[in-house]
Parts: structure tokens; C-alpha cells; sequence
């Protein structure tokens, strides 16, 4: 908690909420760590955790990572589509490659056709980038359910991004 804290400048609600639970804490610090260290790009990974905060109706995860995709210089058309769990607006064909198979991914339980693997790598997406979608979607399930199950609010840095 205190490495956290000492990141973002205060203790998110959300995390001294899961730290009643120190090993979901953990967890989730941990996973989320190793799918920031993976060859999907940056913009790539915020897709990917928007459209399971969305698809999760994790509220506070989206006003988190709006947040951070608005820092990122992420374009407004883009981040307003993720919020609303709509189709990213072109030119965005790889990010909105990104966004369809992670919803592949959770929609079939991971069993996804070759259709959809083939088109998430027609987009320039590797087979090493498929399975770090999954522990994309491990990592934020993790977050935005926990988050939901704890009613965690969003902190006041975040409020105007909610």
C-alpha cells in the first residue's frame, strides 16, 4: 500500500479496500505489473482494460483509466467510444482490433475461432500479444470485480473523469 501511495501521491479508496484482503491485493498489483511489462503497447493495454471496465461496469476503473488515457493524449472520440462500449472511431482499425478480440476472448471463455485470432493478427498483433490479452483480462476482472464487490468509490482526483 505504501508503494502505491507513494506512486500516485495518496492511498486510493479502492486500494485499502482490497487490502482486507492482502493476498488479492497482492495479486492484483503483481498481475497487473507483468501485463505492463508486455509487447502490447501502451495505448493497447488502456483499451483493453477500458473495454473489461466497461464490459464490467466497474466505475471507478473507468474514471481511473479515462484518466490515464487522457494523459496519455489519447484522442477524446476514442476514449468517449470506450466509455460507451461502442466501436473505436477510425482511423483506430488496431485499437478497435484490440477491443474486438478482448471481447472475443471473455465472450467465448477464451475459445476463440481462428476468424477472430486471425483478425486481431491481420491487424499487426502477434500470437504473443493474444495471450497477453488474457492476462489483461485475468488482471482487470480481478480489479473490477473486486471493485464492484466493495462498492469502491472514485477519489476526488478522479472525479471529474467519472
Amino acid at each position: 500500500m505504501a508503494a502505491v501511495a507513494a506512486k500516485q501521491g495518496h492511498l486510493p479508496a479502492a486500494v485499502g479496500l482490497l487490502a482486507s484482503s492482502p493476498e488479492l491485493l497482492n495479486g492484483f498489483l503483481k498481475m497487473s505489473a507483468l501485463f505492463e511489462s508486455t509487447t502490447l503497447d501502451q495505448l493497447s493495454r488502456e483499451v483493453l482494460i477500458m473495454t473489461v471496465a466497461t464490459r464490467n461496469s466497474c466505475h471507478l476503473c473507468v474514471a481511473m483509466h479515462t484518466a490515464k488515457l487522457t494523459a496519455l493524449g489519447a484522442d477524446g472520440e476514442l476514449i468517449a467510444a470506450l466509455r460507451a462500449g461502442s466501436p473505436l472511431p477510425l482511423p483506430d482499425e488496431r485499437l478497435e482490433a484490440v477491443r474486438q478480440f478482448t471481447l472475443a476472448v471473455i465472450d467465448t471463455s477464451g475459445a476463440v475461432d481462428d476468424a477472430a485470432l486471425q483478425s486481431f493478427l491481420a491487424h499487426g498483433h502477434t500470437a504473443r500479444n493474444a495471450l497477453e490479452v488474457v492476462l489483461g483480462i485475468g488482471a482487470y476482472t480481478m480489479s473490477t470485480l473486486a471493485n464492484r464487490m466493495t462498492a469502491a468509490p472514485v477519489d476526488p482526483q478522479l472525479a471529474h473523469f467519472a
